[in-house]
């Protein structure tokens, strides 16, 4: 192991892994005067946290699987969170056609029973089993600021224009959109502004106890070493949660992790409205069709089993040409793989409760402590729409070890930028371009979604675009670059255009070599700097 510095300081908790139930466990734990240091092996959400379907959602479909305790819990939170954050969260409308061939996936609970009381409807989801699924999706969580559930007739309205002619009917209900990698961002800067360590590009490479003492050591991007001192270890690796238990502290444990892939496609848009679409297969999956970034649509996720979370997940041809036959299914004017403009993929580290398929397994969470020395907490699971709870039942965990810890604070606290009500977003916007008149509406919108009230401390005392520094392509200039660069842990352009924003669908390869040449220029004279200081 690397020598300690006899000036170290033995933190209370170090978190391994950048995702965002590692910055939401930070942010909560530094807030209740916790020490916290957190290690992230590459960027924040550069995993499974940035390649989400981007929802704060109930998740409708969990009813199938009588998950009334995680829809329930995430139904509250969907309206707590938008009030946190409506910078990088808003409100949208779900439209979910309704046809007589819908059907379970495999053997939900639901379908056991149905197919045992109802044996000729041979697994389809008939229209008063929705219907009803709706009505609890818009009562369990008390909601107050989103627009319940109704019928829309699809053959004379905008929501039906872009569907073949044989759908007629459809519900409409609510959920939220959220900018997930946003999300981790600021979670991980208002745990900074707390107090917290976060270490970015920093991979633990062994951690081990000794006494009441975790002794954990971390490599940083340029192969320094160095060792910490912790009193409690939380493994929120995500993917990698069972790699850090079995290879990395070497814990003798049961509890393990299912690895289920998700991939979407991104295409044009599709039509002209703001509302997405639900659709339901013959094979009992869904997926949705969202507007994206202005002028783009989002059609995903897949659900495949993931043997190993070093191998970097890609959107196949089998599940790009799915998704495409899937969605084709549903639009009158179908898409082909030459619509496709870009695709991701992202690893959700399930809980393995031993569920017959990927589809079917688990999304709540399951923390676990192991106690026999000094504690160590391993995170499996969660949703995104969850993470603030998940972060809450980490602490009380927690807490047994740290009685002094203070209360439950995070519900209703806005994220960094998101100190305004969520009926005031396109004031917020009109007041931007009013102040600095040389912004564009669209880009004005674009600063306001990405920072919220913090768009004005970015821009500062700026009267021109040229006082925003050198353009980068699309909206980015280097004033922008310098405030991810100081406030958000970017250090490379890929951290800039795909995960704290998706310029990226925007800007050439050759914008984006020369906004990474430029950075890292910018990054080596900061360093030079500090080392003269």
């Amino acid at each position: 192991m690397s020598a300690l510095s006899p000036s170290d300081e033995t933190c209370d908790l170090f978190i391994i892994g950048g995702g965002i139930n590692g910055c939401g466990i930070a942010r909560d734990a530094a807030g209740r005067g916790l020490n916290v240091r957190l290690a992230e092996m590459s960027d924040l959400a550069s995993a499974t946290s940035s390649a989400s379907t981007k929802l704060f959602h109930g998740g409708l479909r969990y009813l199938e699987y009588f998950e009334v305790r995680l829809v329930r819990e995430a139904l509250i939170e969907r309206e707590t969170l938008l009030r946190a954050m409506p910078h990088i969260s808003w409100p949208m409308r779900f439209v979910l056609p309704y046809h007589k061939d819908m059907r379970f996936e495999g053997s939900t609970p639901a379908s056991k029973i149905l197919n045992t009381v109802m044996p000729w409807m041979r697994g389809r989801r008939p229209a008063w089993l929705i219907r009803f699924g709706l009505f609890l999706y818009d009562n369990l969580g008390g909601r107050k600021i989103l627009p319940p559930t109704s019928t829309v007739d699809l053959r004379n309205s905008p929501e039906g224009a872009p569907l073949n002619d044989k759908f007629t009917k459809a519900y409409e209900y609510s959920d939220c959109w959220v900018e997930d990698s946003r999300l981790v961002a600021l979670n991980a800067r208002d745990a900074a502004l707390r107090g917290a360590q976060i270490m970015i590009r920093t991979k633990v490479t062994n951690a081990e106890r000794v006494g009441d003492i975790w002794e954990i050591t971390t490599e940083d991007y340029a192969g320094a070493t160095k060792t910490h001192r912790a009193r409690m270890l939380i493994n929120a690796a995500g993917p990698w949660v069972g790699d850090v238990i079995h290879n990395k502290i070497g814990v003798d444990s049961t509890e393990d992790v299912r690895l289920v892939r998700g991939s979407h496609i991104v295409t044009p848009k599709l039509y002209d409205h703001d509302k997405c679409y639900f659709f339901q297969g013959t094979d009992g999956r869904i997926i949705f069709s969202i507007p994206y970034e202005n002028d783009f649509t989002l059609i995903g996720t897949t659900d495949a089993d993931h043997s190993d979370p070093d191998q970097r997940p890609t959107c196949t041809e089998a599940e790009r040409d799915y998704l495409i036959n899937f969605a084709n299914g549903y639009f009158k004017t179908p898409i082909s793989a030459d619509d496709v403009v870009w695709s991701y993929s992202g690893v959700r580290p399930l809980y393995d409760d031993g569920a017959t398929s990927a589809t079917a397994a688990t999304r709540d969470y399951t923390l676990k402590v192991d106690a026999d020395g000094a504690p160590i907490l391993n995170i499996f699971g969660g949703k995104i729409t969850t993470y603030r709870r998940l972060a809450e039942s980490a602490l009380e965990k927690v807490q047994t070890y740290f009685p002094e810890t203070g209360s439950k604070w995070t519900a209703g606290v806005p994220l960094p930028g998101g100190d305004f009500e969520v009926a005031d977003f396109d004031k917020k916007v009109s007041d931007l371009a009013t102040t600095y008149p040389f912004l564009t509406p669209a880009h004005a919108r674009r600063l306001v979604r990405a920072y919220g009230t913090d768009a004005v401390k970015m821009i500062g005392d700026a009267t021109s675009l040229d006082d925003l520094g050198p353009h980068f392509g699309a909206d980015l200039y280097a004033k922008e670059i310098s405030w991810l660069i100081t406030h958000e842990f970017a250090r490379t352009a890929e951290d800039i255009v795909w995960r704290r924003s998706k310029l990226g669908l925007r800007l050439s390869p050759d914008e984006i070599a020369a906004l990474d040449a430029w950075m890292q220029t910018l990054l080596r004279a900061q360093t030079n700097d500090d080392t003269a200081n």
